[in-house]
């Protein structure tokens, strides 16, 4: 069998999606020889941005329509996601020094539904004094709550006022504090990002410290705490890519993986593509490479990408913004889902908005369970509904030397992704990646 680019590697990464390109960049920097192959013709996999001509023939859609526009003007996600200000995958960023490759906008705006209307999330001490999010009283103990968390450090007892947010329940927290269950689900699902009525019952602690990541980003740029890169998601895998390749790593696209090998142990050691093979000590990548036993379901996600030529009603005319739907607010488990970009961020042609409503399935019927999101978008001129399985590995690959990353979840967010990034990372060099940098400033050089 002939060898495949050099033949022997010490990692084998199969796909360009982000969390791969940015497992290879990392291990590239530290001086692995690294070849990453993907089946596809461009990068990003799952998270790739495609011009119109690609996205319709992806969906087998015909011609592209005339009223869309000049294709060199798109650049829409396959799994739309905005990106925390100050969290971790801006500290990836930083640490890898991608953040010389691309330039980031900051979000209009981040909204909530409740009882039929989308309510924005206070930005300012005045935006909560006006929101009509609450009334004048809760207002005041939303403050106070606030201040509390601001000031809470968990290695400083002193910042505690006596309370142990190890053992103490995130609903008893807000009870502590004397909000009522519409201000728990708002911040909750809004601030703290949980997708379900679950951590109410599990210590805050991991609650507290997303809800601070979530106001330290707002307090970073205003409006909203996300920020999305200029002409799409694509960009991050590109940039991760490059980092690598300056790095001495190869990369093949278009080139699909026919089989993962493995020796007598049962142990990944190469993969061969037609009559070539590559060895490696070790192979990553995400789970639609991998052997079905390797793999388990973990359920679905819908997803509809919809062509608009207005934005959003009611969200102060924003040229992007994010909408989180509580899950209970329209009698489901799994939060609902709603982004919205356009020209602004080099996504799309002038006067056209690319919103994009996903869930997590819990009936099995997608039209049914992303009605509460698309009834907010107003009149659609295209849409596309995809539903995708997503997947975990069985194991953390230390027996078999497959590593292999999860899925990417149903929400607007890099927030859940980025623990898996970490985990991978972990699993694959056994140790934590330092993430001890400040996120504050993206011109500085680490």
């Amino acid at each position: 069998m002939k060898p495949l680019a050099d033949g022997e590697y010490d990692a084998i990464v199969m796909g360009t999606g982000l969390k791969e390109c940015v497992i290879s960049g990392l291990l590239s920097v530290q001086g692995l020889k690294i070849l990453q192959v993907d089946r596809n013709n461009y990068y990003g996999a799952e998270i790739a941005s495609l011009n119109l001509t690609n996205l319709f023939e992806k969906f087998k859609a015909g011609e592209v329509p005339t009223f869309l526009g000049a294709n060199r003007d798109y650049n829409v996600d396959l799994i739309p996601k905005f990106i925390m200000a100050c969290g971790n995958l801006t500290k990836m960023l930083l640490h890898t020094k991608v953040t010389r490759y691309l330039e980031f906008k900051s979000i209009g705006g981040s909204y909530v539904y409740k009882k039929g209307k989308i309510l924005k999330v206070p930005a300012t001490p005045q935006e909560a004094l006006q929101s009509s999010l609450m009334g004048i009283l809760e207002k005041r103990r939303f403050r106070k709550f606030l201040i509390y968390i601001d000031q809470y450090v968990h290695a400083d007892a002193g910042t505690h006022d006596g309370r142990d947010l190890t053992k103490m329940t995130m609903r008893e927290l807000y009870l502590d504090f004397g909000m009522v269950p519409e201000t728990h689900e708002f911040i909750s699902h809004a601030m703290c990002l949980e997708l379900d009525e679950a951590h109410l019952d599990q210590p805050a602690l991991q609650a507290v410290e997303q809800l601070q990541i979530y106001c330290y980003s707002l307090a970073r740029y205003g409006d909203s705490p996300y920020i999305y890169p200029m002409y799409g998601l694509g960009g991050l895998p590109e940039g991760f890519s490059r980092i690598c390749a300056v790095h001495g790593g190869t990369f093949m696209l278009n080139r699909d993986v026919d089989e993962v090998l493995f020796n007598e142990n049962g142990e990944a050691y190469g993969v061969r593509c037609g009559d070539e093979m590559a060895k490696a000590k070790m192979v990553i990548g995400d789970p639609s490479y991998f052997p079905k036993e390797k793999i388990r379901a973990t359920g679905q996600v819908a997803r509809c990408i919809c062509f608009l030529n207005h934005p959003i009603p009611n969200t102060r005319d924003s040229d992007s913004c994010q909408i989180v739907i509580p899950g209970p607010q329209v009698g489901r488990v799994n939060d609902v889902f709603v982004c919205s970009m356009s020209n602004a961020l080099s996504v799309s042609a002038r006067g056209i908005y690319i919103a994009i409503v996903s869930t997590k399935l819990e009936k099995n019927e997608p039209e049914e369970e992303l009605r509460s999101g698309l009834a907010l978008l107003g009149p659609i001129l295209q849409r596309f509904t995809t539903v995708a399985t997503t997947y975990e590995p069985v194991a953390d690959g230390e027996a078999d030397k497959c590593f292999i990353s999860k899925s990417f979840d149903a929400t607007s967010h890099f927030e859940k992704d980025c623990d898996d990034m970490l985990d991978l990372y972990k699993r694959v060099t056994g140790k934590d990646l330092d993430l001890s940098i400040n996120a504050d400033s993206v011109e500085a050089d680490y």
